[in-house]
């Protein structure tokens, strides 16, 4: 994993992740998360999602994501619905939203919040927990067992929960992994990586979110998708590639083309486009084994809009 702290990327080994997963699930045993509850984890993309997504499971417990924009009324809904007995929320305002419908959640045992200290405060509390007693509930997890409840957006009435099992999840995330393999690999002595910025509460970020971690992919999170607070964690963290939904690819290339446009450039930032659309689709159905490859004329024109275009975009 990629971590920020104190502004600054540092590296978080397996071994440290697995550490911080084991110790977290401890306290949540100590806390009285059971094998099969299910807990609502309702926060932006951070670290701590993939955190407490992996030490629920750990214990055999079933994550709910809530988007944290949900009003009280979805909120409510989805916790009952889904009939969650514990909510990880980010933050106060979060906290007050599932505080204010809490009367109507009877099942409803425990609020963490992780700008109050949650993490540090279960971790302490699961110190006296052996640690066999996590290794043995998480080995009781089989492929067929529920691995998290992702509810729809609610367009044509209620948000309904889609109930994915830990099958599932591996299945999809694996398929991924080995169609896409050719995007993961890098150059000598660099590590792919990809900045997850898309919300966990949606099925693709947590599809990510496993593949990252099945294909050794390093995973970084960012919390804010506007574009004055992504790129610049773009240029920091420096991903391989990147996921992402046609929303924010759009964005960079408007920016980019309206650049482009005011240094009286853009008749040769449209060339650019063209010649990398026509190399892209090359290389991709070379990669599916379906294709040559790139042509020589092909690969001359895209070296010389590296230089005047692509590099200057990257």
């Amino acid at each position: 994993m990629g971590r920020k702290r104190g502004g600054v990327w540092r590296d978080v080994t397996a071994g440290e992740f697995a550490g911080e997963v084991l110790a977290l699930a401890r306290g949540l045993v100590a806390q009285g998360v059971g094998f099969g509850d299910r807990v609502a984890v309702m926060s932006r993309t951070r670290y701590e999602w993939t955190l407490f997504d992996f030490a629920l499971w750990a214990v055999g417990a079933q994550p709910v994501p809530v988007y944290p924009s949900s009003s009280a009324e979805q909120v409510q809904w989805i916790l009952s619905d889904s009939g969650c007995t514990a909510c990880v929320v980010e933050d106060e305002d979060q906290a007050m939203t599932v505080g204010s419908v809490v009367g109507g959640l009877p099942r409803l045992r425990r609020l963490w919040q992780l700008d109050a200290g949650a993490l540090a405060g279960l971790v302490a509390d699961g110190r006296g927990v052996p640690e066999d007693v996590v290794h043995g509930r998480r080995g009781a997890v089989t492929p067929d067992a529920v691995a998290t409840v992702i509810y729809t957006s609610g367009t044509t009435g209620r948000p309904k929960g889609c109930v994915l099992t830990h099958a599932n999840f591996m299945f999809e995330a694996d398929t991924l992994v080995r169609r896409w393999e050719s995007v993961f690999r890098t150059g000598p002595g660099e590590v792919p990586s990809t900045l997850l910025f898309l919300p966990l509460a949606h099925v693709f970020g947590r599809v990510v979110e496993v593949a990252a971690v099945r294909a050794r992919v390093k995973l970084g999170h960012q919390p804010d998708l506007a574009a004055a607070e992504l790129v610049p964690e773009l240029a920091a963290f420096r991903p391989t590639f990147v996921l992402g939904v046609p929303y924010v690819f759009e964005k960079v290339f408007a920016a980019a083309r309206r650049a482009a446009e005011a240094e009286g450039r853009v008749g040769v930032f449209d060339r650019a486009v063209e010649a990398a659309v026509r190399y892209a689709e090359a290389c991709e159905r070379q990669a599916f084994g379906a294709g040559p490859g790139p042509s020589a004329a092909l690969r001359v024109q895209h070296r010389l809009y590296e230089r005047l275009v692509y590099g200057r975009v990257r």
